[in-house]
């Protein structure tokens, strides 16, 4: 299992940096623009996912209270966004120290509607690692929508050719 998480993790930090790259090079108004999706574009779909990072990072670490990133990223893109590429970074490293034991261990904590809920680590990471894909795909139809052109292909496959030669 733990053969997996990593090279998901890997993935994850490969597309994280091809997307955040691309997005670092167009106007600040494409990337604040609210297009009425599910968090009402780029910046705050960003934002979410760098929100689903801190709040899982504290659950994997059995912390009572859990601390979402401070409401300044959300309206900064070049700290969010920086701030996105070293969780990814933070996750690899938590799977490369984690034994196996560790990532079979089933353990509790409370979703955000308050339930109590009970898996193993593992399936928790197999989550976040998958997590950022559905709303990748989102950035790029967004970027799409507003005639960007040159969008970066952030499929797994693309990630194990582009590994297999570097």
């Amino acid at each position: 299992m733990k053969k997996v998480l990593l090279q998901l993790a890997a993935y994850r930090k490969w597309a994280n940096k091809l997307v955040i790259e691309r997005l670092r090079e167009l106007p600040e108004e494409v990337i604040t623009k609210d297009m009425g999706d599910s968090f009402g574009g780029i910046q705050n779909t960003l934002f979410h996912l760098l929100e689903s990072d801190y709040i899982w990072w504290d659950r994997v670490h059995l912390k009572e209270i859990i601390t979402a990133p401070s409401a300044e990223f959300k309206t900064d893109f070049k700290q969010l966004s920086a701030e996105v590429l070293r969780s990814a970074d933070s996750w690899v490293g938590f799977i490369e120290e984690a034994s196996e034991n560790r990532l079979q261990h089933v353990f509790e904590y409370r979703n955000s509607k308050r339930e109590a809920c009970k898996q193993p680590l593992y399936e928790v990471l197999l989550h976040l690692m998958n997590h950022q894909t559905y709303h990748y795909g989102q950035i790029i139809t967004i970027l799409r929508l507003q005639g960007v052109d040159k969008l970066p292909a952030t499929d797994f496959i693309r990630f194990v050719r582009s590994s297999k030669r570097g």
